[in-house]
């Protein structure tokens, strides 16, 4: 008997930018700070910044290359290319429809979605859902920021965080009993004003007063981020866990959302997570916001570190505030 298909994922792919900047470095732009407590609060040694000539298209369409190469399918193959990024390449037109034209996906629907740093595990929920809607259906989902455009270096509980990446996903069809099992998607309106950029959509229009007063920047509370993580993150974990009829400890690998790693430790003991395998790459990439888990998740995948049928949970959480959890059994194709 011919096995159902399922929806999973058929190949990984990541960009970092070559511009590597330490914590060294980064304490000459940085002020009041030194490298060894950006190391201490974070965990955080490097990051890397995107070239002067080099914007969000620019690595989303790096990552989307290396993942139809890993996939071994070719862009005219895609029906859907889906982007997610809080730092767009300008206001119109989508970003997607410039990475889409880059890699010649010349068939596929491209579309942003914006998630901020939630925005990878979505599209990957929107992307099964397009499978699931027509099946043979190949979807690309890219997840790439360049934060460094938008942070105000004289604040250094943001500056410290933040690099520039892109990562991204194949999403299609696969055997029973691989692919997606669940997903869990959480957003909390009523605690958007905690990650935000004031200035330059259609409430607070750009202008010189709002490039004076540094209303373009982003801003974080850092505090009320970490509470918000530690109080709803777990018990979305836990949900989707229950869901799929499995426990914490039958996971075996987490792929979260790199944003700080004093935070992610404390999630992790939280979530009841300490046997399964933490992925983490924000020593040397930092917080790349929508693109963190998904160049996680490639770095993983390329090592070899994710075997064949191995249960992989992927956890984003940020900006809205939203959250997003993903359960996937492994194909290792």
């Amino acid at each position: 008997m011919q096995s159902v298909a399922r929806v999973g994922i058929l190949g990984t792919g990541s960009y970092l930018p070559e511009h590597e900047v330490t914590n060294e470095a980064l304490t000459e732009r940085v002020t009041d700070t030194t490298p060894e407590w950006i190391a201490r609060k974070t965990l955080i040694e490097a990051r890397r910044f995107a070239a002067p000539d080099e914007a969000t298209s620019d690595l989303a369409t790096r990552a989307a290359v290396a993942a139809l190469d890993r996939a071994g399918i070719a862009a005219d193959r895609l029906d859907f290319l889906i982007v997610s990024t809080s730092t767009g390449d300008s206001p119109q037109p989508p970003t997607a429809s410039l990475v889409q034209h880059a890699i010649g996906a010349h068939r596929a629907a491209a579309f942003d979605i914006n998630v901020v740093c939630a925005g990878f595990v979505f599209g990957l929920a929107l992307a099964h859902s397009l499978v699931a809607t027509r099946p043979g259906a190949v979807v690309l989902v890219v997840a790439a920021d360049v934060y460094s455009r938008i942070l105000d270096f004289d604040d250094r509980r943001t500056a410290i965080l933040f690099g520039d990446g892109a990562g991204a996903a194949v999403v299609g069809a696969v055997p029973a009993p691989y692919g997606l099992v669940d997903v869990e998607l959480v957003t909390r309106g009523d605690a958007h004003e905690l990650i935000h950029v004031k200035a330059g959509g259609s409430r607070l229009p750009a202008s010189a007063a709002t490039v004076a007063d540094g209303d373009h920047f982003f801003r974080m509370n850092g505090r009320g981020v970490r509470d918000f993580v530690m109080a709803g993150v777990p018990p979305v974990l836990a949900d989707l866990l229950k869901r799929a009829g499995v426990t914490a400890g039958d996971v075996d690998h987490f792929v979260p959302h790199q944003a700080n790693g004093m935070m992610i430790g404390e999630l992790v003991a939280a979530a009841g997570l300490d046997a399964a395998r933490t992925h983490l790459v924000l020593d040397r990439y930092g917080n790349t916001g929508s693109a963190s888990a998904a160049i996680a998740l490639d770095a993983a995948a390329r090592a070899g570190d994710l075997k064949d049928g191995e249960l992989v949970l992927l956890a984003g959480f940020g900006g809205g505030m939203s959250v997003g959890a993903a359960l996937l059994r492994w194909y290792g194709n």
